[in-house]
């Protein structure tokens, strides 16, 4: 039996262990940090004042996310069925 598992977790997928989902958390947070840094070093022409602000680009687009998400969970609340709704 304890072969068998350990077979199992030979044949896992590469994106499905949990050392290359770290591995990718990490690059992927680094990599956006240092987006967010080289926005010091890029002259803004904002049209609105707030859009010339440091980092506007990650903190608008993870607010809009977030309200995106909350609109939808909000949506759901009105839409869903229950789950016997094709059974009656």
């Amino acid at each position: 039996m304890e072969t068998q598992k350990k077979a199992d977790a030979d044949d896992d997928h590469w994106l499905v262990r949990a050392s290359t989902i770290r591995a990718l958390w990490i690059g992927s947070s680094i990599t956006l940090a240092i987006l967010v840094l080289l926005d010091l070093f890029i002259e803004h022409h904002p049209h609105f004042g707030i859009d010339g602000t440091f980092g506007f680009g990650a903190w608008y687009g993870f607010v809009a996310c977030a309200v995106l998400v909350l609109f939808a969970k909000g949506l759901g609340f009105f839409l869903k069925r229950p789950d016997t709704y094709y059974d009656d």
